[in-house]
């Protein structure tokens, strides 16, 4: 098992990247009905701020630290270092293994078009990959019957792993919701959709270690994210300093 740390009272797994990788995989060859969260800033602030999210994070089976902060903060806790486990990281390289185990996987959310391309990837790259089916669900809530169908499908095509990007905290919730129906390993991965479909470039790796990944993407949707990103990271580092001068 893999140990916990509580960041800004949320609990964040820890541990190496291939652990996740394998632990993920694992989970998804038992058909547990399982879900995974790429816990960043923004997902932790929102737990705390909202404790049916919260809760939706407790109940998960492994939140792996996705953000910079998010991992830096839980190997401080934990007293050694702790890597980041990035959903963009993990989506290729569980995509990867799944080939080599012959596991499968489906794919769920966005639209036609990132799944196209996903599934254009996929094949060219990893041809022995069992990729067993796509949906992109309308951009509105489903109906009862709609979610059932869309359920009975996904069972139908039997994955080891649904990949799902509805957008966070959509994407948590509906895993949540769905847990003890999906016969799966059900991980939220939102972003990583675009940037594997090619659709989204990423900074490079020395950017990335110098935590400018928010930044990047607000340059690229100012309207959108000038409130996740500079409201929610101030709020992040003054509950960080909060709770740490509590503890102390």
């Amino acid at each position: 098992m893999l140990a916990t740390q509580t960041v800004i009272g949320s609990g964040i797994t820890t541990g190496s990247f291939d652990e996740f990788v394998d632990r993920i995989l694992h989970l998804g060859a038992a058909r547990q009905s399982a879900y995974v969260c790429c816990a960043n800033v923004h997902m932790v602030v929102e737990a705390h701020r909202d404790p049916s999210f919260r809760q939706v994070l407790a109940e998960a089976d492994l939140v792996t630290p996705d953000g910079g902060p998010v991992a830096s903060v839980a190997g401080w806790r934990g007293g050694h270092p702790q890597e980041r486990v990035a959903g963009m990281d993990l989506v290729p390289a569980l995509l990867e293994e799944a080939a080599r185990r012959g596991q499968s996987v489906y794919f769920y959310g966005t639209t036609d078009d990132v799944l196209a391309a996903i599934v254009a990837r996929a094949k060219h790259e990893l041809p022995t990959l069992r990729l067993v089916g796509t949906c992109a669900p309308p951009f509105r809530a489903l109906t009862p019957e709609e979610e059932a169908a869309h359920v009975a499908a996904i069972n139908a095509a039997d994955p080891d792993l649904l990949f799902v990007a509805l957008g966070c905290p959509r994407q948590e919730r509906w895993m949540a919701a769905h847990r003890g129906q999906v016969k799966a390993c059900m991980l939220g991965v939102g972003q990583a959709f675009l940037v594997y479909a090619g659709m989204e470039q990423r900074l490079p790796v020395w950017a990335r270690r110098l935590w400018l990944e928010w930044a990047y993407r607000l340059w690229l949707e100012p309207r959108r994210l000038w409130k996740r990103y500079l409201v929610t990271n101030s709020r992040f580092l003054f509950l960080l300093a909060r709770t740490s001068l509590v503890k102390g």
